[in-house]
């Protein structure tokens, strides 16, 4: 198989990594309605960590204190992450949750300057001030002549500052620790850490919840599909993709959110909310347009 056939097949499957992350935001919303936000992100981790444990079982006998140390304080940030993006989709619109949660990608350049020493660029201001126009008109409204944005969109902006702090700090890991095992790690400290908030936040496990087809199917999706497929689809096709254009296959991710959550849950934006998702994805395009290889 020539180069440009292995880069079409790498590029189909970051497309379809966003897809799955897309459906995702339509399966979490869908399930708020019958399961605890941190339950569903307890099962979600568990899912994966037991599953990539188990694929890569070897490769857990190398582990030492400093890479467990690693993947503690990253599976926070995950944990963080996902724990406010949860949260806060059941506030909010499915759409709105996954255009909001890709702005990850514009804070990055910012948040490695201080890790890696690398200045972010005039275009990435430019996204940066367009994402902020975008957001307005995405999540703001007025009420008695003062501009509010409801708790869910808040959420879900937090959840980009955790996912810009999980990839910048993966990244500098990544670069003397196995990647696979950081993953494993992350997955498993994010599966405790919603364990032990879980209780705490939404009572009791739900076991009558568990026996329903729906939640159960949900669960299966968020752990097999959107954490475990869509990491290892991510991963292998990076291999064979340069980064700025597989973040651009990835942030249509915020597209599918949108088209799915239309279809499925028959959520609508108005116009002054679709310009909103149109500045933000044009935001995210000169972010990572402005950082290639």
């Amino acid at each position: 198989m020539n180069k440009s056939s292995i880069k079409f097949l790498a590029s189909c499957g970051l497309v379809l990594t966003a897809a799955i992350w897309g459906f995702a935001f339509v399966i979490v919303k869908d399930s708020l309605d019958y399961i605890g936000p941190v339950w569903m992100m307890a099962f979600r981790f568990s899912i994966a960590a037991v599953a990539l444990s188990l694929a890569f079982f070897k490769k857990l006998k190398t582990l030492g204190r400093r890479l467990v140390g690693r993947g503690a304080f990253t599976g926070f940030f995950l944990f963080a992450a996902y724990a406010v993006q949860t949260i806060g989709c059941k506030y909010t619109t499915a759409g709105k949750n996954a255009f909001l949660t890709t702005l990850y990608v514009i804070l990055i350049p910012f948040f490695a300057w201080p890790v890696f020493h690398k200045k972010p660029r005039a275009a990435a201001l430019l996204a940066a001030l367009m994402s902020l126009c975008g957001i307005g008109m995405l999540a703001l409204k007025k009420s008695d002549g003062v501009l509010s944005m409801n708790i869910g969109d808040a959420l879900t902006l937090a959840c980009g500052v955790f996912f810009a702090l999980h990839i910048v700090f993966t990244s500098l890991f990544n670069r003397d620790d196995d990647p696979i095992l950081l993953t494993v790690l992350q997955f498993f400290f994010a599966a405790i850490f919603s364990w032990t908030l879980a209780p705490i936040y939404d009572g009791a496990i739900p076991a009558a919840q568990l026996s329903s087809a729906r939640v159960l199917c949900s669960v299966l999706y968020l752990g097999i599909f959107s954490t475990l497929v869509a990491f290892v689809l991510q991963n292998v096709c990076l291999k064979y993709m340069e980064s700025s254009l597989a973040s651009l296959f990835l942030s249509l991710e915020s597209v599918f959110g949108v088209l799915f959550g239309a279809m499925f849950l028959r959520e609508r934006l108005t116009p002054i909310m679709i310009l909103g998702c149109a500045l933000i994805f044009a935001a995210i395009t000169i972010s990572n347009l402005s950082d290639r290889n």
